[in-house]
């Protein structure tokens, strides 16, 4: 029976470790590139094994830049996206807990109505209504600035309603308890609301600190300057037109450093994370 029970355990292990290396192996090509010199490279003579080049690739992609398009430093550009991440991520849980502690603790006419209209805007993406919040920023004076960067994104509709429905499951006799106590809506939700959103707060931090670290599009379109560029961006200006030009070495290096904050905050938080998605009683 033991050895049934180690067999079957065996098949589940041998698949897992396939998709590991399935989806590892390119993360691994990425890291060789980034060791060798451009010329073995562009000859396709690149080995399997690291090159000598580790240091001065990454010294020179941290702190003095590419000569394609931008010459930003990687060090500036992660950055960028870091503040844009972080503005993003805690904007987002901000406004969607306070909007969703409105709508279920306080009657106010059309109440539903404000809910809905909120849900509704999960129908228009950044992308659909681009021009419009483009033409905005551009009247505010925002481009190329960390507020333009983050403040057109910051409203999230899904976060909202996650929150609302938290919210929905919070026993009736807690809000009884605090106005016995003596405490008002904000200690209420100070003291009670937010301590046991701890882990559903963890988790959407998590999903969207790596939803604005990807941004792409937006960053595209209302950065000018090289030195607020965000590192996805700056990864695109790196590849010259002709491949004989640009420093795949460089470009390589640059997008294991942008892997590397998104995994780091995944490690850092993956108790809370996991928590948040699949704990059901609170």
């Amino acid at each position: 029976m033991v050895e049934r029970q180690k067999f079957g355990n065996l098949i589940p292990h041998v698949i897992l470790c396939i998709g590991v290396l399935i989806v590892a192996f390119p993360i691994y090509i990425a890291f060789v590139a980034s060791t060798q010199d451009t010329a073995t490279i562009a000859n396709g003579q690149m080995s399997l094994w690291p090159g000598p080049h580790f240091l001065d690739t990454y010294y020179r992609t941290i702190f003095v830049g590419s000569s394609g398009t931008t010459r930003e430093p990687v060090a500036m550009m992660m950055f960028n996206s870091l503040v844009m991440a972080l503005m993003i991520a805690v904007g987002k849980i901000a406004i969607s807990i306070i909007s969703a502690f409105a709508i279920v603790y306080f009657r106010f006419p059309f109440r539903m109505s404000i809910f809905w209209l909120i849900f509704i805007t999960l129908m228009l993406p950044v992308e659909v209504r681009i021009y419009p919040t483009y033409k905005i920023v551009a009247q505010l004076h925002l481009l190329d600035s960390y507020a333009g960067l983050s403040l057109p994104l910051i409203a999230s509709a899904t976060a909202t309603l996650l929150f609302r429905q938290f919210f929905m499951t919070v026993p009736d006799e807690l809000l009884e308890a605090s106005r016995i106590d003596g405490a008002g809506p904000f200690r209420f939700f100070k003291d009670t609301l937010l301590p046991l959103s701890r882990t559903n707060m963890a988790a959407l931090f998590v999903i969207l600190f790596i939803l604005g670290w990807n941004q792409y599009l937006w960053p595209l379109l209302i950065t000018t300057r090289d030195d607020m560029q965000t590192i996805q961006t700056g990864i695109r200006k790196m590849i010259a037109s002709h491949d004989a030009l640009t420093e795949w070495p460089v470009v390589m290096a640059t997008a294991i450093l942008a892997m590397l904050p998104p995994v780091f905050i995944v490690v850092a938080m993956q108790k809370l994370f996991v928590r948040g998605l699949v704990e059901t009683e609170k």
